[in-house]
């Protein structure tokens, strides 16, 4: 764990170190600063990963596999849902996101709301996952026409909201949501009859992907509707 987090930020920190020296020639007192919270965020990643893989994935694991158990195993639906969205509000690189998206528009898409959506999003991935595994369908059932939907919305949107769209299902599936609700889903599929772990057990985190894009496009639609209203309503009392 932790030669994979040095990995991970040594190249960024050199290249930071090597261009303050040709380029940016900080303060020292900022160059310190900035020096500190990499090794802050080294530190955090560090414990962050470790925490989540002795608890999370853990606990996915006994949860679905006590679920999948049960006679009335049909709440793994909402159940699902719940959780998909409490891991998502969760998710820190959601959280950086959603923070950045609402600094470059200039507050026009509130940080809150966009969280709320792309979590909402994640929320019925995971619900569609369990319905999946207890019908047990293909994924394809869900990805093709939810890709179709993504191209329809897509065309229907400002550019700013469709490419916000695309990053929003790629934060989506960060180690929150790949490390629970995967493990979970895994030990569901191995629990049900006629299921398997490998083949029924993966894809929620290819459905986590796709729903916080439609989620997000379809806010963006929402956006551009009531921006045309405003704009009619204008026109109208001119």
């Amino acid at each position: 764990m932790i030669k994979e987090v040095l990995l991970a930020i040594f190249p960024i920190v050199f290249l930071f170190v090597l261009l303050n020296f040709t380029s940016f020639k900080l303060k020292k007192k900022k160059f310190i600063q900035i020096l500190k919270g990499f090794l802050i965020t080294t530190v955090g990643l560090i414990l962050f990963l470790h925490g989540v893989n002795i608890a999370y994935v853990p606990v996915g694991q006994y949860l679905g596999s006590e679920i999948a158990k049960l006679d009335y195993n049909w709440i793994l639906i909402p159940l699902g849902f719940l959780m998909g969205f409490l891991v998502g509000f969760a998710e820190p690189a959601i959280h950086v996101m959603v923070k950045q998206v609402e600094e470059e528009s200039g507050g026009t898409v509130r940080s809150k709301v966009l969280l709320a959506v792309v979590s909402l999003g994640i929320g019925a991935a995971v619900s569609l996952s369990m319905w999946r595994l207890l019908a047990g369908f293909s994924l394809y059932y869900f990805l093709i026409p939810g890709y179709i939907l993504v191209f329809i919305l897509g065309r229907k949107v400002d550019k700013m909201f469709l490419a916000m769209a695309f990053d929003n299902g790629g934060v989506a599936t960060g180690p929150m949501c790949s490390t629970f609700i995967l493990s979970m889903a895994v030990a569901i599929a191995a629990e049900i009859e006629g299921r398997s772990p490998l083949i029924d057990g993966f894809g929620v985190v290819a459905l986590i992907a796709l729903t916080p894009i439609l989620s997000t496009l379809a806010l963006g639609y929402i956006y551009k509707r009531r921006a045309e209203q405003k704009v009619v309503k204008v026109e109208a009392e001119k």
